[in-house]
């Protein structure tokens, strides 16, 4: 129970840029800071993908970063969700026809929420992360218990 209800109020994030231009990085930053301050959520940004609940995706995937992705995202614990902030990681953005560009994040691994825009605005990530906050606890309730505690020991 305490630990359905921590998840519930404070899921991390871990975010990775798989090819971008850094306009969707410095949005996704600026939501950190004290201006947009996504933290007054419990939404905190962290390093490592085994203590995280919610992969933000910034960047179209080409051949190089793909194996990287889906590495970060195997690693996160059960249940977990994913973000996709920009045209690039939606769609592939401009870069769609590039040779070396598979497309938006969803040809590597499933995304959950879609953050459309180039570059989207800070409320609009925000609002995307606490969508993917809710799909998260929609996850965790139609997992069985017995998950649950095996997702707490991992």
């Amino acid at each position: 129970m305490i630990f359905r209800k921590a998840l519930k109020k404070s899921p991390w994030i871990i975010h990775y840029d798989c090819n971008s231009c850094n306009g969707c990085d410095i949005e996704i930053l600026s939501t950190l800071t004290p201006v947009y301050d996504v933290e007054r959520f419990g939404i905190i940004n962290v390093g490592n993908p085994k203590h995280a609940d919610i992969l933000v995706v910034s960047g179209s995937v080409n051949h190089r970063n793909a194996r990287v992705l889906k590495n970060i995202y195997d690693q996160m614990p059960h249940p977990k969700a994913v973000v996709a902030i920009g045209a690039c990681a939606c769609s592939g953005g401009i870069f769609k026809e590039c040779y070396n560009t598979l497309g938006g994040a969803d040809t590597v691994i499933p995304v959950d929420v879609y953050v459309p825009g180039c570059a989207p605005r800070p409320e609009a990530i925000m609002e995307g992360i606490l969508k993917a906050a809710e799909i998260l606890e929609e996850k965790k309730k139609n997992m069985k218990k017995g998950e649950i505690l095996n997702a707490a020991k991992s």
